[in-house]
């Protein structure tokens, strides 16, 4: 499928947005998070770029996300209103998501959902995330829960949804799937990472059928500080420039 390249029609700032959201969603693909073309991961447009309105980029629905490239990407506002032309739609249920999430949290850069099997797993269960593991240690400091109430297609979900987030990074959508929240498209996806490998290790811990050793509540106060320490004060931009390596390795086309 052709779609002509945007990188001369938007800004220098847009463009670099859009290759490192592509790039997000082809390591969606590759770490096996996508369901087909029904999840959804939104990148804000800089204030630098709009003038102040909330506009934000998502994908274009029907592509699978080994599909999306740069150029594909669609853009709106907090309307759905598409500006610039595109011949995708957007996903109602994305937009809904995704709209309250950056009208809430104006600092949030980019916001991921998935469908992933471990991760809707642990949202069917009653007791959410346990403290079993290391890496649930770091979504625990900042996790919140959202009940469903069927395919997010209404508006008037959106304040529900509001709520339920709060200030927290990550959110676990009941009977449906995950969310992660990050001031950058690299903090969203490592948040993301990190609330995967816990409901999957979660998932393997409780298969095993024996009594599970829980992590002691005090290690769970200050992570922010553990994860500065754990990775050189880098934070995210310590692993997505080896992401990004592994990208242009797979497909170098994300950038088109």
């Amino acid at each position: 499928m052709h779609i002509p390249s945007l990188k001369e029609v938007v800004s220098a700032e847009e463009w670099a947005l859009r290759c490192d959201l592509a790039a997000c969603y082809r390591l969606v693909a590759a770490y096996g998070w996508s369901d087909l073309v029904f999840t959804h991961i939104s990148a804000k447009l800089p204030d630098s770029v709009t003038g102040g309105e909330h506009q934000f980029l998502i994908n274009p629905y029907g592509l699978t996300f080994d599909e999306i490239t740069a150029s594909s990407l669609v853009k709106v506002d907090m309307a759905c209103n598409k500006l610039l032309d595109s011949p995708f739609p957007v996903n109602p249920a994305g937009f809904v998501i995704h709209s309250a999430v950056h009208e809430a949290r104006p600092e949030a850069g980019c916001v991921m959902h998935t469908h992933s099997r471990a991760g809707v797993a642990v949202s069917a269960q009653k007791a959410g995330i346990l403290p079993i593991s290391q890496q649930s240690t770091f979504v625990l400091a900042s996790l919140a829960y959202h009940a469903y109430e069927g395919v997010a297609l209404r508006s008037e979900e959106k304040l529900r949804l509001q709520a339920d987030l709060g200030t927290a990074n990550h959110l676990v959508l009941r009977n449906h799937g995950l969310l992660t929240v990050g001031k950058t498209i690299p903090d969203a996806f490592l948040a993301m990472y990190t609330l995967e490998n816990t409901c999957r290790i979660q998932i393997d811990a409780l298969a095993g059928g024996t009594e599970l050793t829980q992590v002691d509540p005090a290690i769970l106060a200050n992570m922010a500080d553990v994860m500065r320490v754990a990775t050189a004060g880098l934070g995210s931009q310590l692993a997505w420039p080896a992401l990004l390596r592994k990208v242009e390795r797979l497909d170098a086309g994300y950038k088109s």
